[in-house]
């Protein structure tokens, strides 16, 4: 009725904590670490990475081998599908089995355990190595490569090492970067000259670095600074070997400086040094490795600072500090080791352009520095000076609006329910109306949830999909037209990553990008005329490649990888934007859009949100419910009147809702109840207002006539009609301006 996949997935687990919960699990500690440093073979340099940061994004690989993205996601480098930046964690769509995972500038790789890379967001030099120069929003596996055991991605290039110990490069070369002897741009994996014997590499700027099972390390690329290693500034088209070094474990590329753990728990430490990356207590370059810090278990290099984790499981940070990135709570750069303030017990460390993340023993992630676009993932967009936790909210991370029902996921996965119950929507076993929430039963686990008129659906975890309420039409998906008061298993599902629900059937995306449907087909919305109602889910036909999908009272609507917007059903009012006012059985294009990243379906309207941050609509427009400021109905996209700078859109059968990137809420149409939240209900609203009293969201569900929004710090907030207790808090029978709700 109101949801899109996009949605959903910014706000699946909301949190890092959640993205890693249990990933302490099997990790070693401090202590242990150390012992590992010192008498470990040469091939603990190959432990995986679960943690990277890139320029403005971060990555996290759980234990159940999903990867999951926050941050600046403009050209595609979060792998949602989607060109809009997160700042709570988002799942990257179709992987699985993932071992590891590295940010780039504005790219991001990823390597399964069946040995194959695979690659997303910007590719204007060919750093996917898919042989195209297209960026993507979503994994492409990089061509021609197997056995892969180790990955890194710097600026615009990659590098991968396979199993046989050889390395391959691929992506910009203006330096000699790729180690093949050229400074040519490579579009597919090419080999890295004279290397054998590798277990590891890294990915400056643009200059790599390999170690070698034997401890030597080995360099090639850019030298303007040094960081090469060899005693000049030469640049070099295929490795070299760093001087004086041996009995090394670990090396790691910053922008243009580089850094090596030898075993004994030493780090040292070469090239650019401005800022005092190098922690020798100077800002002199060093064509030749210098010594920094003893007692090292694991160390990562930013663009301009250098991080370290010392056998006592504190973190120490020098170099670059403007924005906080060194954690001791200034901005002042340091040319010597500072301990990063209130951290103990940490494992693994992680550097991007100006973002420090830490990951300790006890599974918890820690984020400092920049936060312009979200990276830290922990909902907000401002900077740090000192460690805060990613934090699991005690509160909401998913809110759904039904007619006159309303669902909240909590972080520990269960759901929670309040208002209209006839149908057994609320899911807790009775018919019973509530005004304050009540818990769902039987379900944890749950990621996402979606209302439907009078019946809710949700994904847990595992990709399954469950159901409760009216199911008259069949679109509970379990095989029977019989209402459920408790939750039941749609059948035949897997793999799922979003839902919708409809007035009277139901849409699912799985992570191949497929779409099924079930429940009234009466008009064609499922994709077929085969049957009036379908009972258990269908795949559409003519759908694929879809990132996300919304369902309205008759129609359907569906995003695909390219940005195009597809449509089927019901189209009496325009709501199909194809132009026409036909109904449609097959999905057909909605007309003059492009570059679309979310949408969001009425009764009989439809909006769309480009990756331009503006708002378009089409179709029924009796109440403004189009923004356009005219009561006139559309049936191809009209653009929202005065709207920029979006996060996302919901649509109820006679308004409209939007979310901006600043935590403001946007609200248009029919205004009876007060379910804009603007203070007043005395006139339909034909443009955007303001809902007054509310900011910091994160993201907004409308019902028949009352609205929800969720804000960054977990709290629900609801407003308009309240006749069936759906505000979840008891009096009034309606609200003009947001009250918080009980259930937190």
């Amino acid at each position: 009725m109101q949801s899109h996949a996009g949605r959903w997935m910014t706000r699946l687990l909301g949190v890092w904590v959640g993205v890693w919960m249990g990933l302490g699990c099997g990790q070693p500690t401090a202590e242990s670490a150390a012992q590992t440093v010192r008498s470990a073979p040469l091939r603990a340099a190959q432990s995986r990475a679960r943690l990277s940061a890139g320029d403005g994004h971060s990555l996290a690989v759980r234990p159940d081998g999903t990867v999951w993205a926050a941050g600046n996601n403009g050209s595609g480098q979060l792998g949602d599908g989607t060109r809009d930046n997160r700042s709570t964690p988002v799942q990257v769509l179709g992987l699985s089995e993932v071992v590891a995972a590295a940010a780039g500038s504005i790219h991001s790789l990823a390597l399964r355990n069946d040995g194959t890379v695979w690659a997303w967001g910007y590719n204007g030099y060919g750093q996917l190595g898919n042989g195209s120069l297209g960026s993507r929003a979503e994994p492409v596996q990089v061509q021609g490569l197997s056995g892969g055991v180790s990955v890194d991605a710097g600026h615009y290039h990659s590098l991968a090492v396979r199993d046989d110990g050889t390395v391959w490069a691929w992506g910009d070369n203006p330096n000699g970067q790729l180690g093949e002897g050229t400074t040519t741009r490579r579009l597919v994996p090419v080999q890295v000259q004279g290397l054998s014997e590798v277990v590891a590499v890294t990915a400056g700027s643009s200059h790599s670095l390999a170690l070698r099972s034997d401890g030597t390390v080995w360099a090639w690329g850019a030298n303007a600074s040094g960081q090469l290693g060899e005693g000049t500034t030469t640049n070099r088209l295929v490795p070299v070997p760093v001087l004086g070094l041996s009995e090394v474990v670990a090396v790691e590329a910053g922008s243009s400086h580089s850094l090596a753990l030898r075993s004994d728990g030493t780090v040292w430490a070469w090239g650019a040094n401005a800022s005092g990356q190098l922690g020798d207590g100077t800002t002199t370059k060093r064509l030749v490795p210098v010594q920094v810090l003893s007692g090292v278990v694991a160390m990562e290099a930013g663009s301009g600072y250098s991080l370290a984790v010392r056998n006592d499981g504190t973190v120490w940070a020098w170099g670059y500090n403007f924005s906080g990135q060194l954690g001791d709570d200034t901005v002042t750069s340091r040319s010597t080791p500072v301990q990063v303030l209130g951290l103990s017990e940490v494992v693994a460390v992680a550097a991007g352009s100006s973002l420090s993340l830490a990951l300790r023993s006890d599974g918890t992630v820690w984020a400092w520095g920049s936060n312009d676009y979200g990276q830290r993932g922990e909902g907000t967009t401002s900077n740090r000076a000192f460690p805060v936790q990613a934090r699991g909210l005690s509160g909401g991370v998913a809110v759904a609006a039904g007619y006159a029902h309303s669902l909240a996921v909590r972080s520990d996965g269960t759901v929670w329910a309040w208002g209209s119950n006839a149908s057994g929507q609320l899911g807790e076993g009775t018919t019973s109306n509530r005004s304050e929430p009540v818990q769902v039963q039987g379900l944890s686990g749950v990621v996402a949830v979606s209302a439907g008129a009078s019946s809710s659906l949700a994904i847990r975890s595992d990709g399954t999909v469950w159901a409760w309420g009216s199911n008259a039409s069949g679109q509970l998906g379990d095989g029977t037209t019989t209402d459920r008061l408790v939750p039941v298993q749609v059948q035949g599902l897997s793999g799922v990553v979003a839902v919708v629900a409809g007035t009277s059937f139901s849409l699912a995306v799985r992570n191949d990008g497929t779409v099924w449907g079930w429940g009234y087909n009466g008009y064609g919305q499922l994709g077929t005329f085969t049957s009036l109602f379908v009972l258990v889910p269908v795949q559409v036909t003519g759908l694929s490649g879809v990132v996300a999908v919304a369902a309205g009272n008759l129609h359907s609507l569906a995003v695909r990888s390219d940005g195009t917007v597809w449509a089927l059903g019901r189209n009496d009012n325009g709501q199909l934007g194809d132009g026409s006012w036909t109904n449609r059985s097959a999905p057909v294009q909605v007309t003059g859009l492009s570059g679309v990243v979310s949408v969001a379906a009425g009764d009989s309207h439809s909006l769309a949100v480009r990756y331009d941050g503006s708002v378009w609509a089409w179709g029924y427009n009796s109440f403004g419910q189009l923004g356009d400021g005219s009561w006139f109905q559309r049936s191809a996209p009209v653009q929202v009147t005065g709207l920029s700078g979006r996060g996302s859109v919901a649509a109820s059968s006679d308004y409209s809702m939007a979310v901006r990137y600043d935590g403001t809420v946007w609200a248009w149409g029919f205004n009876l109840y007060g379910q804009l939240g603007d203070g007043t209900t005395s006139s339909n609203q034909l443009v955007p207002v303001q809902v007054q009293q509310l900011r910091g969201v994160v993201a907004v569900e409308v019902g028949s006539s009352h609205s929800l929004a969720l804000r960054s710090d977990g709290t629900v907030w609801t407003w308009g009609y309240n006749s069936f207790g759906q505000l979840g808090n008891g009096p009034p029978l309606y609200a003009t301006t947001a009250i918080r709700s009980l259930l937190y």
